[in-house]
């Protein structure tokens, strides 16, 4: 495979965590003050689908290596993504709690299968073009700003400032999204096959990864919510529908950027390094504007956040690919990606009850930040096999 086919392939397949994540899990953050206006929800009402939604990714998760060795990557990626569009859908018809509550955990279910077998082809399109390992990964990892950005045009100009607030609308249109960019990964299947050693799991061979594997769950539950309540506060702090686009709209364009940012990070970031030195920049990017509440430094926030968060993602995986053999990848990253949905799972209801006992989601915020900076110290005392 040639180089520019690697970086073909592989940016094509970034269309599926531009679905499953960027917009079928993070767009909740831009139709979330709509919804909580509208349905009279407290902040642990507000964080509660968000845990359901870390719940079903992480059963996901669970899933994935078995869904894989038995359908195959490609498959799984595909089934994931209608499972996504299907979970946007229901949301765009229901007000009840507990059917928005379902709609949420079936984006997260499907959400997870998509991008845990979108990571092992991604992972086995790096292995043909070792030269290039570490920008095919990245390239993959920087999907879900795509979404980020759509999402981010889209559902303010559907929510409008209307009242009552279209926010049903708003799932509907991502939903719609949602359907030609999953539909364009079907140009792999003819195209691309994945052997058979990178899906043939093996959870037993392989060095330990316990730090990894902590700090990943730390990070989890700091970064999520981040991305689910940063919109609110800012809204609180006065910024207007237009404001709130823009900072996700930075926040979008700079996990775009990703890619051509840590590519020597991530080539050369042996152990946890790599990990902690992103972790890092999170966190640094979600302390700004809780000390420093100006227009400039919540673009900067959005941009450091953005540039790095899912590239903490990528360096999980590399670290994989540089320890583990083939058959050990869909198993090595199921593995990561539970204990990064266990983080996931306690996150936004956590600082939704820290917000509400509070009165302040400052405070919730504090602790995102807090848990950014711990994951990065634990996964720097990873050591490679």
């Amino acid at each position: 495979m040639t180089a520019a086919a690697a970086l073909l392939c592989v940016t094509v397949l970034a269309l599926a965590p531009a679905v499953a994540l960027g917009i079928a899990r993070f767009a909740y953050a831009l139709v979330l003050p709509a919804m909580q206006a509208d349905l009279g929800w407290t902040y642990i009402q507000s964080g509660g689908l968000n845990t359901t939604n870390a719940v079903g990714y992480l059963l996901g998760a669970l899933l994935a290596a078995a869904a894989i060795r038995t359908l195959g990557s490609l498959r799984v990626v595909g089934i994931g993504l209608a499972g996504c569009i299907a979970g946007l859908g229901l949301a765009a018809v229901t007000t009840d709690f507990g059917l928005l509550n379902a709609s949420r955990a079936l984006a997260g279910i499907a959400g997870a299968l998509a991008f845990v077998a979108g990571g092992v082809v991604a992972a086995e399109i790096a292995q043909r073009r070792p030269d290039r390992a570490a920008l095919i990964l990245a390239v993959y990892y920087a999907g879900p700003g795509l979404g980020i950005v759509l999402s981010g045009v889209l559902v303010p100009a559907v929510l409008g400032g209307g009242d009552p607030p279209q926010w049903q609308t708003a799932w509907l249109v991502l939903a719609a999204l949602a359907v030609p960019l999953s539909l364009a990964l079907a140009v792999l299947r003819g195209r691309f096959t994945v052997s058979a050693a990178a899906e043939a799991a093996d959870p037993v061979e392989g060095p330990a990864m316990p730090w990894l594997l902590a700090g990943y769950a730390v990070f989890g539950a700091g970064y999520i919510a981040y991305m689910t309540f940063m919109l609110a506060w800012i809204g609180q702090a006065g910024a207007g529908a237009g404001a709130r686009a823009v900072f996700w709209i930075v926040l979008g364009v700079a996990a775009m950027s990703s890619p051509w940012l840590w590519p020597g990070v991530l080539a050369k970031g042996r152990h946890g390094r790599a990990f902690a030195l992103l972790a890092g920049v999170c966190a640094v990017g979600a302390i700004l504007p809780l000390v420093l509440a100006h227009t400039a430094t919540l673009l900067v926030s959005a941009a450091l956040f953005g540039c790095s968060f899912f590239a903490v993602v990528a360096a999980t995986t590399a670290f994989v690919r540089r320890n583990l053999p083939k058959r050990a990848w869909p198993s090595a990253i199921g593995r990561l990606t539970v204990a990064f949905g266990l983080g996931q799972t306690v996150g936004p209801v956590g600082t939704g009850w820290l917000s509400d006992w509070r009165g302040s989601l400052t405070d919730g915020l504090w602790l995102s930040a807090g848990l950014l900076l711990l994951a990065a110290l634990v996964g720097w005392r990873q050591r490679d096999g």
